[in-house]
């Protein structure tokens, strides 16, 4: 299936600039979101206890919040989890013997306030939620180190740099979009992010590849035609992978109901800004680092003539004349 006609070429370089100044934009307006609003960190790395609460009939926020007022459990959050029935708890401190359930303690105190069930008790420790913290952004830096050394490989040092640029704009992207609503950050929305990655990692690496499959096989030696050409023989398929991805998670955020709806909001925010990037923004960062072609191609020509003269070697070694 083809959205694009194969042999027209769209002149995506030539809009560069304004397309390099508007993610700009946005990146400078994410970090801004960023460091004066913060991430909403759930108690995976806040520490704190989270009790889910289901009633048979709508549950009663406000005698809620009042009944534990009276409570060591004074200022704890109350929201509606999903439907009118069920709520999440929020308390900021946990008991001081971890392994103790207070599910039982929360019927005892809750019992006024109607018939209800208690679901689902989760309960994390300062240390432990710090220690989560730390380690899952190790875990976002050494992707993008192993990612930077990895592209470097395989390609050239610039589409490695590129390519982590494109992907820290990703990020930071969809980071603010999280701050920007108050999603809570959990374990599943760094799963989220370390998912934006690889996705986004994915399409730049095959726009990069049909780049890399320009240089060599076309007569151009202007990168910017090159690169549109190249970009434009991948916009069919980059466009029918990520609509399919788009409408797996529309269809989780619509109806995979409260436990999943961070997940998925910003799964839906990196397929968007991942597309945009991987179509407009990897290859202009390429181009800004003044990629050569002749520079390349002659690196080619020279490993080319290495790899003969190996293979020469080789053979007259196998036929005994050396």
């Amino acid at each position: 299936m083809e959205f694009f006609k194969s042999d027209k070429i769209y002149n995506f370089m030539g809009k560069r600039l304004p397309f390099l100044g508007f993610s700009s934009l946005l990146v400078i307006a994410s970090l801004v979101i960023l460091f004066t609003k913060g991430l909403n960190f759930g108690i995976d790395f806040a520490g704190g206890t989270l009790v889910q609460v289901q009633y048979e009939q709508k549950a009663p926020i406000d005698k809620i919040r009042d009944v534990l007022n009276e409570t060591k459990y004074k200022g704890s959050s109350i929201t509606e989890f999903g439907t009118p029935e069920e709520v999440v708890i929020r308390i900021t401190n946990t008991s001081p013997d971890i392994a103790n359930d207070i599910s039982d303690e929360m019927h005892k105190i809750l019992d006024s306030t109607g018939s209800f069930e208690v679901r689902r008790v989760d309960m994390v420790g300062p240390k432990v939620g710090n220690e989560l913290r730390e380690k899952g952004l190790m875990a976002l830096g050494l992707s993008l180190i192993v990612i930077l050394i990895y592209v470097s490989f395989r390609f050239e040092w610039r589409f490695a740099v590129a390519s982590i640029l494109a992907l820290a704009h990703d990020v930071t992207i969809a980071l603010g979009a999280i701050a920007l609503v108050g999603v809570e950050v959990n374990l599943d929305i760094l799963a989220a992010i370390l998912t934006i990655l690889g996705y986004s990692l994915n399409d730049t690496i095959i726009v990069f590849d049909r780049i890399r499959e320009g240089v060599q096989t076309s007569k151009e030696s202007i990168l910017d035609k090159v690169v549109n050409e190249s970009v434009s023989k991948t916009l069919s398929r980059t466009t029918l992978t990520s609509l399919t991805t788009f409408f797996v998670v529309v269809t989780l955020y619509l109806f995979g109901g409260e436990i999943i709806n961070g997940f998925a909001f910003t799964m839906l925010v990196g397929i968007i800004v991942g597309t945009y990037s991987s179509i407009f923004i990897a290859a202009s960062f390429l181009v800004q680092l003044k990629f050569s072609i002749s520079d390349y191609r002659a690196k080619e020509a020279e490993k080319l003539k290495k790899q003969k003269e190996k293979d020469k070697l080789r053979a007259m070694y196998e036929q005994g004349t050396v």
